[in-house]
């Protein structure tokens, strides 16, 4: 309960903050009188009268179903008041009022935070608002608060959300409570006591017979129920005709009968209290528009008897761990146990890998087919692997995300411990957007979206299902590198050098050895061995020589990993090799990772494996380079700082939204020249000085007022790429140059259907490299970050890098230097280098803008001219839509 009390002002003053009582109407009619014209148009959205306001303090001091706090000076002089309304779901509506001369002193802030304290309290989590699109000062104070606001734009007002809980840590307990109910979730499904196979069958060879014999056979630790009506005993075990005829408790119930009957099987488990389903049953959303609401209808079973669901349209899922032993799967067969998790979003791919993992000898922990995902998720899986002891790597195949953004948040925190290996489906142009903007036209039919997600949240991807094993048998097995160099060490010399072209080729280095370990090399090698690296012992080598090598090798000080080649010749066994090879490994023990090659077509030597060594083989040299080149990747993301986005305290960003509140009131959109100015304005970004005028005399004398050269653009709804369209003039003298170009344009656009509705005069900007900088907003993914070449080449070249906001430092870094036009910044064949710092802080304040106004559907700035000091950006263009308010912490999707 609140608790009344002295507060100090700003400016040193105090006034008494206390609860709300009916008795203090006429203290509020009186403070609401008092407000100026201004004050009470923007919180009340009109000026109201005398009647008017007395009616008003009589509804707000008699709310149902809210709190209310009122601060007094004096003689009990109502300066303040705030209160909240419950709206359902935990939320409530906040509204507060100031006294003119109590305003600018802090005293909303103090008041909204103390009502937040009382609402926090009362299961209230999450305050909203409604504030006009031009009252700034109530932005403010909701800023100046300490709660991390999100503010979203419509049409003329803006609306406030934000959770009742302030601290610097909220988002973050947020997560660790979605994190901790994942958890917990999975093990309903991982750890059950009791498991019902609903749909089992007494014939082997179905899905409802092999699922029952696997959980037999695999050796279950809990009690296993057959359920079918037409059967009494199935594989020497007792059968039950219904789940409600089961005696003892059952956790998880894996359901194998028709689509249109699991609807009915699950309502039936809900009245069992059984906690978790596995729907292996296709026939749901994969189908069309019945199955879609039978999927839905299944969701809202679980849902109102609390129940947890993977699938429907699945293969199951699986736990080695030798307390529990749980093999709910239709597969043949069961890798061997292990520390890699392993998710796939494909049924009848997920039994190919499982049975592929198992030749391979690569041990799971856990394994789960997720179908359709009508509820459990990737992102719940990384959650729960994040915090399993038994798992060290996390595989995964994906077909589509559910939540893309809240993937790369978790994926970013649990790569910095465990390893993400996915391989992605679906890089074909298909799903391309139609776009009319450069960036657009360059992001568009493209999966950089996806690659751009995977790069910044340190996820390995991997083309192909056979590079995902490749990559996970290193990483499951190897420490990380700690740096690029390898070390090559062979028998024979092609492969060693296609070896060493493949790791150059993906950024890993091949370098010289160190004098010492050349000279040590030459003691036994023969005179027609190299000794530089790659090591090439020639064919003669006997598997001492390979021992001897690897522990040179291994030990230099320039090298970092080791890929040792066997090419079989006719004096020296492959077995005898590998048990070199794990000897030298043993003794040198210096925590480089050791990959090998034996070019044969049997399996690779079983003596590459003992109790405390397992070395991957890979059947050609291309592909162990490869899979060490990703390693390399993931280990020098992990080992690097965790960067964030920088804040800037020179933005303007209510004045931003308030821009696109009054834009949108119109209707969505490109933004007119003038509001892209303001908009660039607000977040600090260098927009030419230009001037928007209605026709060619204005032109000119805009075009005398300013001086010097000229450019002058047309604009005409519609027109994007303006100098295709020849609505462009550059370098024009004088006003005489301006007008006449201005008249020839005029009469061009007419002539081919276009409206003209005025001109841009700008001033001619000092040469410089062109850029580009934009955004297109992905639906799925949110704001997509562009940085390119840029000018009337844009789209020729296609020399593009792509992140997803919010861009930190590195990224806007990154970006910039892996363009294949990045030379042409720092001083291409004896051209004057320019200002990168001042294009990377381009990207970082357009970053800034997107995540605030996510409204911004594109943003164009080409091209952005970077000079020898500072850029200028001499066209920008913004189209604008309305979108649904950003999801909430804690809210599933």
């Amino acid at each position: 309960m609140h608790r009344d009390g002295d507060v100090v002002l700003r400016d040193g003053s105090t006034v008494r903050i206390r609860v709300m009582r009916p008795s203090d109407e006429a203290g509020l009619c009186e403070l609401l009188s008092s407000l100026s014209e201004e004050s009470r148009w923007l919180r009340f959205y009109c000026n109201q009268n005398r009647t008017a306001i007395a009616a008003e303090a009589h509804r707000e001091a008699n709310l149902d179903h809210a709190f209310g706090l009122i601060a007094v000076s004096g003689e009990e002089h109502v300066v303040g008041h705030a209160f909240y309304v419950a709206t359902g779901d935990h939320r409530a509506e906040v509204a507060f009022t100031i006294a003119n001369e109590f305003q600018g002193r802090g005293l909303g802030s103090i008041l909204l935070g103390q009502l937040a304290q009382v609402a926090s309290a009362n299961d209230i989590e999450i305050f909203e608002a409604e504030v006009v699109a031009a009252n700034h000062r109530m932005l403010h104070v909701f800023r100046a608060s300490g709660f991390p606001i999100e503010v979203s734009a419509n049409a003329g007002q803006l609306r406030v959300v934000f959770p009742t809980s302030f601290t610097a840590e909220a988002r973050k307990q947020f997560e660790r409570r979605e994190s901790i109910a994942a958890v917990n979730a999975l093990k309903l499904f991982f750890e059950p006591r009791g498991v019902a196979v609903i749909g089992a069958s007494r014939q082997r060879g179905t899905i409802g017979g092999e699922i029952l014999h696997n959980l037999l056979s695999y050796g279950f630790k809990g009690p296993v129920y057959p359920v079918n009506p037409s059967a009494t005993v199935i594989e020497n075990v007792q059968a039950y005709a219904s789940i409600e005829d089961v005696p003892g408790p059952v956790d998880l119930a894996v359901i194998v009968v028709p689509a249109a009957a699991v609807v009915d099987v699950a309502s039936a488990c809900a009245r069992k209290d059984v906690k978790a389903l596995v729907v292996i049953s296709a026939g749901f959303s994969e189908t069309g528009a019945e199955g879609k609401a039978r999927q839905a209808e299944l969701v809202a079973v679980c849902r109102g008897a609390g129940m947890r669901l993977i699938g429907p349209n699945c293969m199951g899922i699986a736990n080695t761990n030798p307390d529990v032993l749980l093999d709910a799967t239709f597969a043949p067969g069961f890798p061997p146990r292990g520390r890699v998790g392993f998710s796939s979003q494909s049924g009848a791919l997920g039994l190919a890998i499982m049975e592929f993992a198992s030749s391979l000898n690569l041990g799971i922990s856990t394994f789960v087919s997720v179908g359709n995902k009508a509820d459990i998720s990737g992102n719940d899986l990384l959650r729960y692997w994040e915090s399993d002891d038994d798992t060290d790597v996390i595989l995964l195949y994906l077909e589509s995300f559910g939540n893309p953004k809240k993937f790369s948040e978790i994926a970013r925190r649990v790569g910095r411990k465990k390893p993400i290996v996915v391989v992605k489906s679906g890089r074909s142009a298909a799903g391309a957007r139609a776009t009319s903007s450069h960036t657009g036209a360059l992001i568009a039919a493209s999966d950089v979206t996806v690659d751009a997600l995977f790069r910044q949240a340190g996820v390995v991807r991997t083309d192909t299902l056979a590079e995902l094993f490749d990559v996970a048998s290193l990483l499951a097995n190897q420490p990380l590198p700690i740096g690029r160099r390898v070390g090559i060490i062979t028998n024979a010399g092609g492969p060693a050098i296609l070896c060493a072209d493949a790791c150059e080729a993906r950024g890993v280095e091949v370098p010289v050895l160190s004098n010492d370990s050349q000279a040590r090399l030459r003691e036994f090698l023969p005179a027609g061995a190299s000794v530089g690296n790659p090591v090439d012992m020639i064919a003669s080598a006997p598997a001492e020589h390979y021992r001897r090598a690897i522990e040179i090798v291994g030990t230099d000080e320039n090298v970092d990993s080791l890929i040792v080649i066997f090419t079989p010749p006719l004096v020296t066994r492959a077995d005898d090799v590998a048990r070199a090879t794990v000897e030298a490994i043993e003794q040198i023990d210096n925590h480089k990772p050791v990959l090998s090659v034996f070019l044969s077509a049997h399996d690779a030597p079983k003596e590459l494996r003992t109790e405390k060594i397992s070395i991957p083989s890979y059947s050609f040299p291309e592909t162990a380079a490869i899979a060490l080149a990703r390693a390399t990747r993931y280990a020098q993301w992990r080992e690097r700082q965790e960067t964030y986005p920088p804040r800037f305290e020179d933005i303007r960003t209510d004045e931003a939204a308030a821009v696109v509140a009054a834009a949108l009131a119109r209707g969505e959109g490109w933004l007119t020249p003038d509001e892209v100015a303001q908009i660039c304005s607000c977040y600090g970004l260098p927009l030419i000085e230009q001037r928007v005028v209605a026709n060619a005399e204005d032109a000119a004398a805009a075009a005398a007022e300013m001086g010097g050269e000229i450019a002058l653009k047309a604009i005409a709804p519609g027109l994007v790429h303006k100098t295709e369209a020849g609505a462009v003039r550059l370098r024009l003298p004088d006003a005489a140059a301006v007008r006449a170009a201005a008249r020839e344009m005029s009469e061009s656009l007419a002539a081919h259907g276009h409206a003209l509705s005025g001109f841009v005069v700008q001033k001619m900007a000092q040469r410089g490299v062109e850029m580009l900088v934009g955004v297109v907003h992905d639906p799925q993914f949110g704001p997509v970050v562009a940085c390119g070449a840029g000018g009337v080449q844009v789209e020729l070249l296609k020399d593009v890098s792509v992140r997803l906001t919010p861009l930190a430092n590195e990224d806007a870094v990154e970006m910039i230097r892996e363009l294949k036009t990045y030379p042409l910044l720092t001083g291409f064949r004896g051209s004057a280098a320019v200002d990168v710092g001042a294009l990377e802080r381009g990207l970082l304040r357009v970053s800034a803008m997107v995540e605030d106004l996510p409204q911004i559907a594109e943003l164009d700035c080409n091209p952005f001219v970077v000079h020898e000091t500072g850029a200028t950006i001499l066209d920008a263009r913004i189209r604008v839509t309305a979108v649904e308010p950003r999801p909430l912490v804690g809210v599933r999707r």
